[in-house]
């Protein structure tokens, strides 16, 4: 007799069903049975509200139906919208997400990696921060943003040509002294060529510009107005254009900004990158180049439940665009 309030088992199934436990079995994994027997078995499931344990299911079938997403933090409001977007994308095809937030921790994402084999997950999507990372070649294995070898995709933005719109955005609403900061890695990953795009589209339209490169780590509330004092004349600032290469590094630099008197758009105009909304939905934090955050993911997700990683190509870049949000003068 099952013990009260214990979660029924197959076994309960089988004898509220009357019928033989291998009967139950076949039901449950869409087997061929007589249909008499079905009618009663799904009957004795409804009555006492069995629940299938799929993972146990997927275990015996070695597969899981669960895909882990490697990502730093879900702090930072990128990596939350890119989160969100994962799970969603694998929620419509009736899989589940092993949400692992690394804190950039190498020895953490090496450890995710290992699950695969020991068959805890199907495979990985991963924004990872390891410059020693290994992924076998049989690990279904898709990264973001930073190429891990040619078996394995990368999916990301288009960031030189992000980078390279900034600057001509700038231009067109009348800046020509130009300032860059961000925040840069120690790999080599996609998100540093929107340095690359900057300095392009300056040399075309002959603008000069200024660079503030952080490292990770850096104090960016001490480094960001230390930058600005430097380059701040009798209460106006040298530049009259500023590309940032987050949102974030934005959202600092207008803080900085307010300190000594002066705002966007009005002293300086500002442009940001990544598409950061105020409560994830409403204004942007600035004016930026949108990354298209939705896309990324559903092509990450469509690319590591097909069955061959092979025949992917190495990167896939996404067109990103740029969306006023009050730092510009429009």
């Amino acid at each position: 007799m099952r013990k009260k309030n214990s979660a029924p088992t197959m076994k309960d199934v089988a004898l509220e069903a009357g019928v033989a436990l291998g009967t139950v079995s076949r039901v449950i994994n869409g087997c061929s049975v007589g249909e008499p027997y079905r009618q009663k078995v799904e009957s004795a499931i409804k009555k006492l509200n069995y629940q299938v344990n799929s993972y146990a299911q997927g275990l015996k079938a070695e597969r899981t139906n669960t895909i882990a997403f490697l990502i730093p933090n879900t702090t930072n409001p990128y990596f939350a919208l890119l989160t969100h977007y994962i799970a969603v994308s694998l929620q419509r095809r009736s899989y589940r997400m092993l949400l692992c937030c690394t804190d950039f921790k190498r020895d953490l994402e090496q450890e995710y990696v290992s699950m695969v084999h020991r068959n805890q997950v199907d495979g990985i999507i991963g924004l990872t921060y390891n410059p020693d990372l290994v992924v076998d070649a049989n690990t279904p294995f898709v990264s973001i943003d930073r190429c891990l070898g040619p078996s394995i995709p990368c999916i990301s933005s288009d960031n030189f040509s992000g980078g390279q719109i900034a600057a001509e955005k700038l231009y067109s609403l009348g800046c020509r002294h130009l300032a860059f900061m961000r925040i840069s890695s120690s790999l080599t990953n996609e998100p540093n060529k929107r340095k690359a795009g900057f300095e392009n589209g300056c040399m075309i339209y002959g603008m000069t510009y200024e660079s503030l490169l952080l490292e990770d780590g850096d104090e960016l509330e001490k480094e960001i107005p230390r930058f600005l004092e430097e380059h701040i004349t009798d209460g106006k600032l040298a530049f009259d254009g500023i590309f940032c290469g987050t949102d974030t590094v934005a959202y600092i630099l207008l803080k900085a900004l307010s300190r000594f008197g002066l705002s966007a758009p009005e002293d300086v105009q500002i442009i940001g990158f990544d598409g950061i909304r105020y409560l994830s939905e409403y204004d942007h934090v600035c004016s930026t180049i949108v990354q298209p955050v939705e896309d990324i993911a559903e092509m990450c997700v469509e690319f590591i439940l097909q069955e061959s990683m092979s025949t992917k190509p190495p990167l896939i870049c996404l067109p990103v665009h740029y969306e006023a949000g009050g730092t510009t003068k429009e």
